[in-house]
């Protein structure tokens, strides 16, 4: 079963892309999406026992947990020190799941892929891009974004340019959603094609 990885820095799509993926039949795991759930559920006590005031009704308060992170010198690695752990255990359940469902490929979408040496998980990385003023553009019309909040999470992330140095796949969400969902199209016909070539064994 190859497995996909999907990263891309913040504004640059990912999300759609990863739909894009789940429309074309490939099982998909949202890592944001699981970080969601266990911060309504199993990791709130324990973020709330690292960072405290951050759980309300049960469930992390995300607003607060911004607000420690942002005067933390060492808040992120201590948070990705909890969260991280339950985000795999939840990987392999799904990666599991699907081997035994006889699923052909599956794509992991993975934020921080780079940032935490999770290629190593991956048999192929595709990289989701735009320009940079675009991707600026994006994020600055989110509810609530700053240029400061930005610029922080920016510095957090792998730069653009190595991230696409890196990628075996590349798809620049700069252009129409029609344009994005070809390249799409594209990719999984390659992968298709490499699989039956034999050029991932160990998948």
């Amino acid at each position: 079963m190859l497995r996909i990885g999907l990263t891309g820095s913040i504004g640059m799509g990912k999300s759609t892309m990863a739909k894009l993926f789940a429309e074309a039949g490939v099982p998909v795991n949202d890592s944001d999406a699981v970080v969601h759930d266990l911060y309504e559920g199993e990791a709130a006590p324990l973020v709330d026992a690292a960072f405290p005031g951050t759980m309300k009704d049960g469930a992390v308060d995300r607003q607060e947990l911004a607000r420690q992170l942002a005067g933390s010198v060492d808040g992120f690695k201590r948070l990705e020190a909890i969260v991280h752990p339950l985000v795999r255990k939840r990987e392999a359940a799904f990666l599991e799941r699907e081997r035994r469902r006889g699923a052909e490929m599956v794509l992991l979408d993975i934020p921080l892929l780079f940032e935490t040496g999770a290629e190593t998980r991956v048999d192929v990385i595709v990289v989701v891009s735009c320009d940079p003023q675009i991707q600026r553009e994006r994020v600055l019309a989110r509810p609530g974004m700053t240029v400061e909040k930005f610029n922080m999470i920016l510095a957090r992330q792998t730069p653009d340019v190595e991230k696409r140095a890196r990628a075996d796949y590349v798809i620049d969400t700069g252009h129409s959603i029609e344009a994005a969902r070809k390249r799409v199209a594209e990719i999984l016909s390659d992968l298709k094609r490499r699989l039956a070539s034999g050029d991932f064994l160990n998948a």
